[in-house]
């Protein structure tokens, strides 16, 4: 039987602690990066990931948030997932403890409709602290003039796709030189799409087109969402204006900030997870052509070891 066998999907936006992880490789997902909840000690060791079937993990570790920002006060928020940062001093020592806990990114929420957020001082000095230590910045960018003040800052990507506010062309062609995008499309509706849907959607079409990175993310663990590959968000993107292959170049294309999430990391703090066999895509049968089709065959996706490769060939 004709199958195909690409390297390990990746959902580049999880909350673990929120979810079962062990349903995900069963899903079709090899590889995670959570972004935010994840405890970092202990962290699993290569032989736990693989004995619990977990996929491959990078993480965040904390949220760094403005002192009572978004997500300190959510109730979803697992307790001491949250950093807040008041001035650039504790911003530099925020990004260390992520460091030394393991990150492989840092995280900053910029969320304005939900509470305060930190000024441009405080998001500089992370910025720079976080590219010192060589680890990528992900911004959770919510409100008017939030991705602006992102990009401003230097920050490697969005863990959304900015759906608070349409974005100018060019400053969009200006993000797509440098940024990466985490796609989420689908938190907007779960199925039923909303205005932030349609912004996000368009947003993400013309980043497409001006040649940025986007990568396959869900935001697992917040809302309705499929724990594994999920059929909406891969149609959300095709209606985006990404072809088959660029959905599966955002499936299987390595972390923010272009090194490999979570296969290796710029961290020797943390456990590197492909110390066990690497787990890679299987889908059975050949790729078809029909896109409707193709979603069809995506879905039945399994993320298999090597060695269980062998068995199913």
């Amino acid at each position: 039987m004709t199958s195909t066998v690409l390297p390990g999907f990746l959902d580049a936006h999880v909350h673990l602690a929120l979810i079962d992880p062990s349903l995900l490789v069963r899903g079709g997902i090899a590889r995670v990066l959570d972004l935010g909840g994840w405890p970092a000690s202990p962290a699993p060791s290569a032989a736990q990931e693989a004995d619990a079937q977990l996929p491959d993990i990078a993480f965040a570790h904390q949220f760094l948030t403005a002192p009572g920002g978004y997500p300190a006060r959510q109730d979803w928020t697992p307790p001491g997932s949250v950093a807040e940062i008041a001035n650039a001093s504790d911003a530099a020592a925020a990004v260390d403890a992520q460091w030394a806990a393991g990150a492989s990114v840092v995280k900053i929420a910029l969320n304005a409709e939900t509470g305060p957020v930190p000024g441009d001082d405080v998001l500089a000095a992370t910025v720079a602290r976080a590219h010192e230590l060589g680890l990528p910045v992900v911004a959770h960018a919510e409100g008017r003039g939030q991705a602006e003040r992102a990009f401003a800052a230097g920050v490697d990507a969005f863990a959304h796709t900015p759906f608070s506010e349409w974005l100018p062309d060019g400053m969009i062609a200006a993000m797509a030189l440098s940024m990466t995008w985490i796609s989420t499309l689908d938190i907007h509706g779960w199925g039923d799409p909303t205005e932030e849907f349609a912004v996000a959607s368009d947003n993400l079409r013309r980043f497409h087109q001006a040649g940025g990175r986007v990568l396959y993310g869900t935001d697992l663990g917040n809302g309705p969402l499929p724990v594994g590959l999920n059929r909406r968000e891969i149609e959300a993107l095709l209606a985006a204006g990404l072809s088959p292959e660029n959905v599966l170049s955002a499936l299987t294309g390595p972390g923010p900030g272009g090194s490999p999430a979570p296969e290796s990391s710029p961290n020797p703090n943390r456990p590197v997870a492909s110390t066990h066999p690497a787990r890679i895509t299987f889908i059975p049968g050949a790729r078809p052509s029909d896109p409707p089709a193709f979603v069809d065959w995506l879905c039945t996706a399994r993320a298999v070891s090597r060695l269980e490769l062998e068995d199913l060939q």
